[in-house]
C-alpha cells in the first residue's frame, strides 16, 4: 500500500509536469480556454498534491522496501560532489543569465538529471530506486521533447550572474550537508564510516 501510494504521487506529479511534452494542444487549449493564471494555479495545485503524495508514500515505504544492491562507502563521496553541480544548475536556472545559462541549456533539467543519478548511486532500496529512477528517466525524457520543441536558449548575460549562482548553489549545498538535507528527509549526509 505505501509503495502504492509513492507511484500515485510520482504519477500526479509528473504526470502534470508532462503535459507539454504529450499533450502540448491540451495545455494550449487550457490556457486559452481559463487564461495563463487559472491554469497555472490547477496545475500547481494539482503538483502539490502529487508532491504530497510521493513524499508520504516515499517516507513510509522506504523504510520496509527490499534493498536491492549496497553502494560501497566511496559513492557517498561522489554523490555529495554531484549534488554540489546539481545545486549550482538548479540556481542557475533560476537567476539570470550568464554563461552557465546557455551553456547548460536547460540547467533545471540537468540539475534534477544530477540529483537522480547521485541518489541512485547510494540508495539501493526498492522505493528509491522507483524514486529516482523515475525522475531521471522523465528528466531525460524531458530533455529530449524540449530539443525536438525547439526551445530558445537563453542569451548570454554577464559573467557576474555564474559568479553568484555558484556561490549560492554552494551555500545551499554546504547547507544540506550541514543540517537541512537531515531536517527535510530525516537523514543526516553520512561524511565519514
Amino acid at each position: 500500500m505505501d509503495m502504492m501510494l509513492l507511484i500515485a504521487g510520482l504519477i500526479v506529479f509528473l504526470g502534470i509536469h508532462s503535459i507539454r511534452m504529450v499533450a502540448p494542444a491540451y495545455r494550449e487549449a487550457m490556457i486559452a480556454r481559463m487564461g495563463e493564471n487559472p491554469w497555472k494555479g490547477i496545475y500547481s495545485l494539482i503538483s502539490l498534491a502529487g508532491l504530497v503524495l510521493l513524499i508520504w508514500g516515499y517516507a513510509r515505504a522506504q523504510p520496509l522496501a527490499p534493498v536491492l544492491y549496497v553502494a560501497p562507502f566511496g559513492l557517498v563521496h561522489l554523490t555529495i560532489t554531484l549534488m554540489a553541480l546539481s545545486f549550482i544548475s538548479l540556481v542557475v536556472s533560476q537567476l539570470k543569465p550568464g554563461r552557465l545559462k546557455p551553456l547548460l541549456k536547460h540547467p533545471m533539467l540537468l540539475a534534477v538529471k544530477i540529483w537522480a543519478f547521485a541518489h541512485l548511486l547510494v540508495n539501493g532500496d526498492l522505493a528509491s530506486i522507483i524514486l529516482f529512477g523515475a525522475f531521471l528517466a522523465w528528466a531525460v525524457w524531458n530533455r529530449i521533447a524540449v530539443k525536438r520543441r525547439g526551445a530558445p536558449i537563453p542569451a548570454s548575460g554577464p559573467v557576474i550572474n555564474d559568479v553568484i549562482a555558484i556561490a549560492a548553489g554552494l551555500v545551499l549545498w554546504g547547507l544540506f550537508i550541514w543540517k537541512v538535507h537531515e531536517w527535510l528527509i530525516g537523514v543526516p549526509i553520512p561524511l565519514a564510516l
